[in-house]
């Protein structure tokens, strides 16, 4: 059961797309204060569980911290920050009482679950303007069905978008991304997508590409294409300010970009330099927007990735005036003698920390406004939807371009509704083993707000990676649905073709072709049942202590349970079983290892070249055989592994288009 309560004159952010009437007095839950703001608060029992919130920092159980939904241009993942690039305002409460809270607000919101104070959950924020959705189940897990139910399909790929792709920032001309691609298939390393960062771009603008290092871009994609490859570029939040440039040209004629309160459009710093950011909450400025993606696919581009669109402001002109003011006051107490005495290194720190916060200054998010329904709105009011309606504006294009075939997208910020259009990648993490943990733990909580499509930068972002950092988190991204290795320019390189015993990274991301049709079908079902990809071992085994407690295993579909090895010089790792399985070792020389173990806790060798999963009891799962791209799969000649006996309902369609199979389609093979 799901009600409903509405608070002040909430902004309608089209999260939940399934009427919902609103109830008159409070929820049944917790107590509710509108003085100076909102502000939830619910006494938790010991052992209540916390899931949700998707893309945020910690553990998959959510208690003991504090968690704020801000969109933040956040490249240090450590575990003090409160805010990363999303904002996923969906809690669900486990224990002798199970319900789920979704604070539609798409502001700054904070959650104190058990942080100041051990029993005490509290969200809130400044201004009493939000719906409340209280969803009432027998189970966590049917508290999300029924979330997910409301808020309508996630977004669903084409097929090649669950291939594998390598990427770097640093790839600027195209005998950079040639050798990527001739590098993989000299060495019979899978690959379907190269990803092309801002350099690609004529002076970091928008929808352009560099004339130069390009000079006949359209033949470059089909030649590509004819490798089996498609290019996948970024498109950036900020629109170049440069008479000239016809999207800026176009933007300031019909006042598309956000403005500052006197009318002016908004300038800010990004890559470009300065930029104007487009009105993307304004329906008439995210319809012109979202068609400039046909100017790329009209040369043959097929997907997309949205970065910056927080949005990250590098600094500002305002925030730049107010520091020069602050380093004149500071360098007049240093000249004046008298005054020197008392001068303390309290002002430099002052000033330094001043400096530190021109990136994504909260002032610069209070300079500019948005046009919605003929109402001028500030930014901050609405900050956590931008990024979402980037998205929504390419996705909405998409359905003009060519209404009957998928596109790839995905984006770095989001809020739930955007979980329609596209994607997300969870943005710029670090070469760190704790990273790949992080990654894990991320995953059941998107699933939980609607994002299915969803990966980490494989290897780590920024930051040194090792080759063996790099094979354990491939053996996890083998089982995410978006599978990238991408890094920073002026890291170490770390293509797979960079480190020794190339072998070993061919036969790892073999692995992820020979799985592909199950991890298809299972995601196919997820997305066509409102279901999760990813669930945490208590969504299958509620009444198992031991797995109410587990956060370094995760179940994928309904047939098998993945546990990465997510430590240095691991030579395998410790697992709790909630019933018998068969662990599953792919081994390099291409065959695969069984062994039924008994519920409870081993201890499982894992090699730093074998992928491990494990099979539930009476389950099993189909494998292909190896293949270089999605497009090469045989899956006509498969073969099953698992429980003898067991049947698998194996989803399949040609997928490109919109015309999705009926579930009821599903091939059925069995094991003799």
């Amino acid at each position: 059961m799901i009600q409903k309560y509405v608070y002040g004159n909430p902004f309608p952010t089209e999260a939940v797309i399934t009427e919902v009437p609103a109830e008159e007095g409070s929820p049944v839950y917790g107590s509710i204060t509108e003085k100076d703001g909102f502000c939830f608060t619910y006494i938790m029992d010991e052992q209540d569980i916390v899931y949700g919130l998707g893309e945020s920092n910690r553990g998959l159980n959510k208690r003991g911290y504090r968690y704020i939904s801000n969109c933040t241009d956040e490249p240090h993942h450590t575990e003090e920050k409160l805010s990363l690039y999303g904002a996923h305002n969906l809690i669900v409460i486990a224990g002798e009482k199970n319900f789920g809270l979704f604070f539609d607000y798409p502001s700054t919101i904070s959650f104190d679950i058990g942080y100041t104070k051990a029993d005490t959950l509290t969200v809130s924020c400044k201004e009493a303007d939000l719906n409340l959705f209280v969803i009432d189940g027998d189970s966590p897990y049917d508290i999300v069905k029924q979330f997910r139910r409301i808020i309508g399909r996630s977004y669903i790929p084409p097929k090649f978008a669950f291939g594998f792709g390598q990427s770097r920032w640093g790839y600027r001309t195209k005998e950079d991304f040639r050798e990527v691609v001739t590098e993989h298939r000299k060495n019979n390393i899978p690959l379907d997508m190269v990803y092309m960062d801002i350099d690609y771009m004529q002076d970091f603008k928008d929808f352009t590409w560099n004339e130069e290092t390009f000079p006949d871009f359209p033949e470059f994609v089909q030649e590509m294409k004819a490798q089996n490859i498609r290019l996948i570029p970024i498109i950036d939040a900020g629109v170049k300010v440069e008479k000239g440039y016809d999207i800026y040209d176009e933007g300031v004629k019909n006042r598309y970009f956000c403005q500052r309160e006197d009318g002016s459009d908004y300038v800010a710093a990004v890559w470009p330099g300065d930029t104007h950011f487009p009105d993307v909450l304004n329906k008439d400025a995210r319809t012109w927007f979202g068609d400039k993606y046909r100017i790329l696919t009209e040369q043959g581009i097929e997907g997309f990735w949205n970065d910056m669109n927080e949005p990250a402001i590098f600094y500002s002109k305002d925030g730049v005036e107010e520091i020069k003011e602050q380093m004149k006051e500071f360098l007049a107490q240093s000249d004046n003698a008298e005054a020197n005495s008392s001068h303390s290194d309290m002002s430099i720190l002052a000033l330094t920390e001043k400096m530190n916060k021109l990136s994504g200054n909260e002032k610069d998010y209070q300079r500019f406004y948005h046009m919605v329904g003929g109402k001028r709105i500030r930014h901050d009011k609405v900050h956590n939807l931008f990024g979402y309606h980037m998205t929504r504006a390419a996705g909405e294009a998409f359905e003009r371009i060519d209404p009957g075939k998928r596109f790839l997208m995905f984006s770095r910020s989001s809020y739930i509704g955007m979980h329609r259009y596209g994607g997300i990648w969870t943005g710029d993490n670090m070469s760190w083993w704790s990273h790949i943990l992080l990654n894990l733990k991320m995953l059941p909580s998107l699933n939980m707000c609607g994002f299915l499509y969803t990966g980490a930068d494989i290897g780590g972002f920024a930051s040194d990676a090792t080759r063996e950092l790099v094979l354990r988190w491939l053996a996890l991204g083998v089982f995410t649905p978006l599978m990238r290795n991408h890094s920073a320019d002026g890291t170490r390189r770390q293509e797979f073709y960079q480190f020794e015993d190339t072998e070993d990274f061919r036969h790892i991301i073999g692995v992820r072709y020979r799985l592909l049709p199950y991890l298809y079908s299972e995601y196919m079902k997820a997305a066509l049942q409102d279901d999760m990809y990813f669930k945490p071992l208590a969504f299958d085994y509620p009444k198992d202590p031991m797995a109410l407690q587990v956060e370094d295993q995760i179940l994928l579909g309904n047939e098998i349970m993945i546990a990465p090895v997510c430590t240095q010089n691991a030579k395998g790792r410790y697992v709790y079983l909630p019933e018998e399985m068969k662990f599953i070792k792919f081994l390099p020389d291409g065959t695969v290892s069984e062994e039924t173990l008994k519920k409870g806790h081993h201890y499982v060798e894992i090699a730093l070249n074998e992928v491990p999963l494990f099979i539930r009891s009476g389950k099993c799962i189909p494998l292909a055989g190896t293949a270089e791209y999605v497009d090469a799969i045989d899956s006509g000649h498969m073969t099953l592994i698992g429980y003898k006996g067991a049947e698998y309902a194996l989803y399949e369609d040609d997928g490109i288009s919109k015309k999705y199979a009926p579930l009821e389609q599903c091939r059925v093979l069995a094991i003799s």
